[in-house]
């Protein structure tokens, strides 16, 4: 990885994005958006974890935010990431209803196999292309980018009928995690 997308500042801010193996489309079945979510909540109240901003897409993760003092944002996404892929590998290996499971699993294995860091599966690509963001164009960019990303791609007609976003929260209203609004 570059050394532009590292986690220099521990007291920055940052946009992160990180996405599926292959790009694989996991996010469409609640339960795998509940681990994940679930997960987030976890990070927020245990692990350090102040978010800003996010948006969850069918296949990757968009959010802004900083790690609170004593903890590292590094840290707080490689145990979310080992984590969810944990958690989510299960959910679909054991989802007798999932018509996608053997063909996805088989890809992640796949991964796995040629990824040195893995026991068996690899479930996120390795990077987590972190961005720390300097201003407030920048961040106001981000924030923009990452609420019209449903809509870009056709999900919803408005940034805040998107149901797994913190749109809906800059909008006025409450959305599905608590943010630090900025």
């Amino acid at each position: 990885m570059s050394r532009a997308y590292k986690f220099h500042n521990p007291d920055g801010l940052y946009f992160v994005t990180f996405a599926t193996i292959g790009w694989i489309d996991v996010f469409t079945r609640p339960m795998y958006k509940s681990i994940l979510l679930e997960s987030m909540q976890f990070c927020q109240t245990n692990k350090g974890l102040d978010l800003n901003a996010w948006c969850l897409m069918t296949n990757h993760l968009h959010f802004i935010g900083s790690a609170r003092e004593g903890f590292l944002m590094s840290n707080i996404l490689r145990d979310m990431k080992k984590f969810t892929s944990k958690k989510i590998i299960e959910a679909i290996a054991d989802n007798e209803q999932e018509s996608r499971r053997e063909w996805m699993l088989a890809i992640f294995k796949n991964a796995g196999n040629y990824n040195t860091n893995n026991k068996d599966f690899q479930f996120w690509q390795q990077d987590n292309r972190p961005i720390e963001l300097w201003s407030n164009e920048v961040i106001q960019q981000k924030l923009t980018y990452i609420h019209n990303n449903p809509v870009a791609m056709g999900l919803v007609e408005e940034p805040w009928h998107w149901k797994y976003s913190s749109a809906i929260d800059y909008a006025g209203g409450k959305g599905l995690l608590d943010l630090i609004m900025i």
